[in-house]
């Protein structure tokens, strides 16, 4: 949860500050169309990074163990941060940022697959994934914050000098937050024997998860461009359509993350046992379809927070099914699938706030982007009515711990 969260709190600082430093380091021959390009290739090219690499370094904690992806994943940020700081170019930021989500990728899904290994009780290991998701809500939620708070501390202490739109500060703390928690990874994490277990095992998941683990993927990549054409609408509606101020559209995407954290808390609390979520999957995208078509039609700020709360309790509560089933289904091949749904998750969001931009202001449909990933919604839908057939099928794989512990009982 530490290392998610450090790599998820240096996305969070970094954001914001974007447009800032991009400004800086064009100078005076920069205007506002370059910072609005270059603000969108940089995070294109962060996001770009994450989807080639994720799924690499997960077959590597495979096959070698996680401790040490997860080492290199904490140091490699941590230096890649440490480097940002001291940044003063613009082509060493792009550099910097396919860099930095290079580490970061070895980080989230590798620590949801040590979670996939060592956890024996599908109730544990459904929390613990939920915890996940929510600690990664967290650290993007609160890296503005803390940005803001760390550089006028570090200002206001040491009476530093810092030009509009500095980053050292904050990033130089997330560079040594990240030394910090790679030091807890080496001396708590467990070594996990990725090779040793059973061929028959690895053999019966492979077959199980044919079309199975497919579709959950699939279903990541659709909820995660909906998501990603929210997201990039509710700004430019909200801006342009609403005329809402900048503390209204702040607010609404405070809403919409803290739903998402609810929804998730509530769903794998101890009140529901985890094979049930399975029910949910369908019901879930209804949900997130109608409140992507309704988008364009919430008129003011109050139905705009109704619509919010809709997309962002079936999204919030989609993903971490998804990914506990992935798990679930994964057998030996933790840090392999769960590498491919970060992937898929990426892309999507990428594809989807891409979509969502350039769709928005389409002249033959307005507010296209919502209508077509609604549409785009419905294709999810009906992939996920068999789900809970198969995601209970008889002959489905035991998790390999479980067997291996009956094996030496």
């Amino acid at each position: 949860m530490l290392s998610v969260f450090t790599v998820s709190i240096g996305f969070g600082i970094v954001l914001p500050l974007l447009p800032y430093l991009i400004e800086r380091l064009l100078g005076a021959g920069g205007d506002a169309a370059q910072v609005s390009r270059h603000t969108g290739l940089l995070t294109a090219v962060y996001t770009l990074s994450l989807f080639l690499f994720a799924p690499l370094w997960g077959r590597l904690s495979d096959q070698r163990g996680p401790r040490g992806v997860l080492l290199i994943g904490l140091l490699g940020f941590g230096v890649t941060m440490l480097v940002f700081s001291f940044v003063e170019s613009l082509v060493a930021v792009y550099a910097e940022r396919f860099l930095s989500c290079m580490f970061a990728a070895a980080v989230t899904p590798v620590a949801a697959a040590v979670i996939g290994n060592v956890t024996t009780t599908e109730q544990g290991r459904a929390r613990r994934l939920a915890f996940v998701s929510m600690t990664g809500i967290s650290g993007f939620l609160l890296g503005p914050m803390l940005s803001v708070f760390v550089t006028r501390f570090a200002a206001d202490t040491f009476n530093l000098a810092l030009p509009p739109g500095s980053v050292a500060v904050p990033l130089a703390a997330t560079g040594l937050l990240a030394f910090l928690v790679a030091g807890g990874v080496a001396f708590a994490l467990p070594s996990i024997d990725v090779l040793g277990r059973s061929t028959k095992i690895s053999k019966a998941s492979a077959d199980q998860k044919t079309w199975l683990v497919p579709k959950l993927l699939i279903l990541t990549f659709i909820v995660s461009v909906g998501v990603g054409v929210f997201e990039v609408g509710l700004a430019l509606r909200g801006k342009q359509e609403l005329g809402l101020s900048p503390y209204q559209i702040a607010l609404m995407f405070a809403e919409c993350s803290l739903v998402m954290f609810v929804m998730q808390a509530i769903a794998f609390s101890p009140w529901f046992k985890p094979d049930t979520t399975r029910w949910l999957i369908a019901p879930a995208l209804s949900v997130l379809t109608a409140g992507l078509f309704l988008v364009p039609w919430a008129s003011d700020f109050k139905l705009m927070l109704v619509v919010i709360g809709a997309v962002a309790a079936s999204a919030g509560i989609l993903s971490p099914i998804l990914t506990y089933w992935i798990s679930a289904k994964a057998g030996s091949a933790q840090g392999w699938e769960l590498g491919k749904q970060t992937a898929a998750s990426s892309l999507g969001t990428t594809l989807g706030s891409a979509a969502g931009g350039i769709l928005y202001s389409a002249v033959l449909l307005p507010s296209a982007s919502f209508v077509l990933s609604a549409s785009f919604t419905v294709l999810g839908f009906l992939l996920s009515l068999g789900l809970p057939r198969l995601l209970m099928h008889p002959h489905s794989c035991p998790h390999p711990i479980s067997v291996q512990s009956r094996k030496q009982k």
